[in-house]
């Protein structure tokens, strides 16, 4: 009796199953199954990812003919030329013959590439090392010549000056013109692009789709960003259905200092009423990101005409606005109304108010992520409001710099939807949960009136006076005078029927988790805040940020990594120290230096199952130096499950050996990511033939898999 197996399978459905498979390890798997397999695996596989020695082009695959987005960054060594006196052209020759159907590509940006992929329309430009002494433009002159299809440039991590964009796209205006998508997002621009860069990129790419860029909106400085600028984009790109104007202190990630009350001296130079034009001329928006970096005020009207005038709108950021909510006579209003949104980040508005926040969940009932940032005036009471209204949409939410909501009252507030949110954001302010009442001294009552509920209590924004949906009506009432008396967690518990709220503390589909805290502080005590039970936790990212000279040592031995052996199913993480400021080689007497800092951060990582780590040692900026540290090699050698390892920074040649003790290890870079990177490293940190040695020695080790 033959027995009837996978392979007896028509082909197409075969190639169809396979070509369903998106993760790297699982089509890895598959393809070891049988020589059909193998075959089908590798024509279904359109992206690759090669890392290795450049050098070593005997490994190079032929296999993969199929492959049309290659990602060459990760290749090493990194940030010289690829070989000593290797001849470029015939790297190249052999790349474009071992894929020759690339249409996508991400190089690091060393020796230039010759013309070998003439079908190329999306390309990415890596580089943090320093530029080269190149006239302006020069360099992006002969990527548009090699690539004269280009459709979509990325040179968001590329370390270039300003006027070497503008330059470049003056002398290819038929390149210029074609393109659809520009990424100039670049955090590593000290100053980000000036006004009058950012109008000749408008101008002379008037078909762009997407449009990404780094400002200088500060009105201090000559070349900021203003109403001309605005205007220009608006006229000029009506194509436009993604727009990211954003400041390059924005970029940085840093956190707003807790008692800043959202309001800066200088206001932005750009008015309301240039925003509603730029909003009208550009009714194709879908995405919009507005983070400058001085205030902008009374955004209400302009952001009721941007729901009016962009339909399509699902994913806004704004930045430093404020009246984004204002609820004026009860009725909503600003960004209340922009009722398609799925995605909604706010950082330092600050006049957002618990009022204002709930008008948001009312009128913005599809967001599936939100992200507030620096909003002194939001309460644990207001925040759990917003997710009760959203609770049946919201997965991802962002809660950070905000004075009122620490580690534990922001778990609180989020345990109407702790059983179905996916990513979560929180700092790690270890507070106590307690009532939290309106800053000002006022005190609000939201009654729940089901019998007033009319024809004009609808859900749909603006209908009125009222928060209404099909289930209950929210009805504000004036009671003696400016004095008022709420509850807010009584009202969700009233309306949801649940006497006692949210008993359970399990996070069962949270898989990622991202956590702020503060130099010195204890990672220890987030269980006790409420994240005790996370089963799926997959990757946590942790960001210490603050500065070490300010301490003598810290208040215990280690860190808390150990804590988190609670998240049984923890595989990634992201240990981010690069904000950490210390003493590299120069601690005065009394002071711990960055070694001992690492120790201390690093100590019982050993115990977690991780499989991929990214790890940015802390740095000391008086001599721009983020060195691995002998503690911190060994400490990382413990990892004994790591298979892929990225640590932003340098280290000397003899510490990274350590790191030959993983069994499993098969993926390390060593990343000199921070701008921009020194030209010449010290004599003994890894250079391009300690690095080739240390390469070598990874890939003599047997690896079970």
């Amino acid at each position: 009796m033959s027995t009837t197996t996978i392979n007896d399978l028509p082909d197409v459905l075969l190639y169809a199953i396979i070509s369903t498979i998106s993760d790297v390890r699982s089509r890895n798997s598959t393809s070891l199954v049988s020589r059909k397999f193998l075959i089908l695996e590798r024509i279904t596989r359109s992206s690759l990812t090669l890392r290795g020695n450049i050098g070593h082009l005997f490994m190079l695959p032929t296999c993969f003919q199929s492959i049309t987005h290659l990602d060459l960054s990760f290749l090493s060594p990194w940030g010289g030329p690829y070989t000593g006196g290797a001849d470029t052209s015939l790297i190249a020759q052999l790349l474009s013959h071992s894929f020759p159907s690339v249409t996508s590509l991400v190089v690091y940006a060393r020796d230039v590439l010759p013309r070998v992929w003439p079908g190329v329309k999306e390309i990415k430009l890596v580089r943090w090392h320093q530029r080269p002494q190149l006239s302006p433009g020069e360099e992006l002159d002969i990527l548009f010549q090699n690539y004269p299809r280009l459709v979509s440039i990325d040179l968001s991590t590329f370390y270039c000056w300003t006027e070497d964009i503008p330059a470049a796209l003056e002398c290819y205006p038929t390149t210029a013109a074609s393109l659809t998508s520009f990424n100039l997002l670049n955090s590593c621009l000290p100053e980000g692009f000036k006004s009058e860069e950012v109008m000749a990129i408008a101008r002379a790419c008037p078909n762009l789709k997407e449009f990404r860029v780094a400002c200088m909106f500060d009105c201090r400085y000559i070349g900021f960003v203003g109403d001309e600028c605005l205007a220009c984009i608006a006229n000029n790109c009506p194509k436009l259905s993604v727009l990211h104007l954003a400041d390059t202190s924005a970029l940085l990630n840093s956190r707003s200092d807790p008692n800043d009350e959202g309001f800066t001296q200088e206001d932005a130079k750009f008015s309301v009423s240039t925003l509603i034009e730029v909003f009208s001329g550009l009714p194709l928006l879908e995405e919009l990101v507005l983070d400058v970096c001085n205030s902008v005020r009374d955004t209400g009207p302009a952001l009721e005409v941007l729901s009016n005038k962009c339909p399509k709108l699902r994913s806004l950021k704004l930045g430093q606005f404020c009246g984004v909510s204002m609820l004026i006579e009860w009725k909503l209003d600003g960004v209340a109304l922009c009722q398609g949104l799925q995605s909604l980040s706010l950082r330092n508005v600050g006049d957002l108010d618990d009022m204002g926040l709930i008008a948001i969940g009312r009128g913005c009932g599809r967001l599936a992520k939100f992200e507030i940032q620096g909003c002194n005036k939001i309460t644990m009471s207001g925040m759990r409001t917003l997710v009760s209204l959203l609770k049946k949409t919201l997965v991802d939410v962002k809660i950070s710099s905000c004075k009122n909501l620490g580690a534990s009252s922001s778990l609180k507030a989020l345990e109407p939807i702790q059983e179905r949110i996916q990513k979560l954001h929180i700092d790690c302010v270890w507070d106590s949960v307690e009532e939290f009442e309106d800053l000002d001294g006022y005190r609000y009552r939201f009654d729940l009136n089901v019998s007033d509920v009319g024809e004009g209590s609808s859900s749909s924004a603006g209908s009125g006076d009222t928060f209404g949906c099909e289930e209950d009506v929210f009805m504000i009432k004036q009671q003696k005078r400016c004095k008022f008396s709420y509850d807010l967690n009584s009202l969700y518990e009233e309306v949801n029927g649940h006497a006692n709220g949210y008993s359970g503390r399990s996070w069962d589909r949270l898989q990622s988790l991202s956590l702020w805290i503060g130099v010195g502080e204890l990672l220890t005590p987030l269980t006790a805040a409420g994240l005790e039970d996370c089963p799926n936790l997959e990757e946590i990212k942790i960001r210490v940020e603050g500065d070490c000279r300010l301490w003598s040592k810290p208040s215990e031995r280690e860190f808390g990594l150990s804590t988190l052996l609670h998240y049984p199913m923890l595989s990634k993480m992201h240990l981010d120290c690069g904000d950490t400021i210390g003493y590299a080689h120069t601690a005065p007497s009394g002071q711990m230096d960055l070694s001992l800092w690492e120790r201390f951060y690093l100590f019982g990582i050993g115990n977690l199952s991780l499989t991929e780590l990214d790890y940015w040692p802390p740095q000391d900026r008086d001599v721009n130096q983020r060195c691995l540290s002998l503690p911190a090699a060994g400490l990382l050698q413990e990892c004994v499950t790591l298979r892929k390892l990225f640590i932003h920074g340098t280290a000397h040649e003899h510490f990274m050996m350590f790191l030959l003790g993983i069994p499993n290890l098969r993926d390390v870079q060593l990343r000199e990511d921070y701008y921009p990177a020194p030209d010449n490293d010290t004599s003994t940190e890894m250079r391009a033939d300690s690095l080739s040695r240390f390469e070598a020695a990874l890939n003599r080790r047997p690896i079970s898999d």
